[in-house]
């Protein structure tokens, strides 16, 4: 298998191509790639996504951080501020289970597609591992592919995905998705 570097390239790559970008190939499937990566190799990722830029490329790419967006979710519902303060009154056990019914899958889609500029040719979502455990990509794919199916779709993922089954970390309990590809 190539390394990190070589396969990022390979990616840049791909995402540019035409078929890629109109699905083809995919049978009437949801274009949804996977770009599955050891989690070592997380620095590299987040490297190759800072300097990803739409003027180098034959396309345009919206990059979405799941993070950035769990913050942005939280400052619209006024909550980021006291969330250093809710986790010290209650507990980290607690927190956890209000910000995930808070910042729910179908919240987190809402909002990525909201933001979602037309212009751009595909989403590259980046910073799965970063939500964790606010927020599990399976759940995210399934209520985007609901509402947003017309433009690809690019996960980074720190972790596997065999056709059927992610596994974040290569370590986490395996949650099914069978709907999307692995890409390089």
């Amino acid at each position: 298998m190539a390394n990190i570097s070589e396969r990022l390239d390979q990616l840049k790559k791909v995402i540019q191509e035409e078929d890629f970008l109109q699905g083809r190939g995919l049978s009437n499937e949801v274009n949804i790639r996977m770009f599955c990566y050891n989690p070592k190799e997380e620095m590299a990722v987040r490297y190759f996504v800072e300097h990803l830029d739409n003027k180098n490329l034959a396309c345009n790419v919206q990059i979405v951080d799941l993070y950035e967006t769990f913050l942005s979710i939280c400052e619209d519902k006024r909550i980021l501020s006291r969330i250093p303060q809710l986790e010290k009154r209650r507990g980290k056990d607690f927190l956890e289970k209000q910000l995930e019914k808070t910042c729910d899958a179908e919240v987190f889609a809402h909002k990525i597609i909201n933001d979602f500029d037309d212009t751009n040719d595909l989403m590259l979502i980046s910073g799965v591992g970063k939500v964790f455990p606010f927020m599990r990509v399976h759940a995210l794919l399934n209520t985007l592919q609901e509402d947003f199916n017309n433009k690809p779709i690019v996960v980074l993922y720190p972790g596997t995905f065999d056709g059927h089954y992610v596994k974040l970390f290569n370590q986490l309990k395996p949650n099914e998705y069978y709907r999307a590809f692995n890409l390089i």
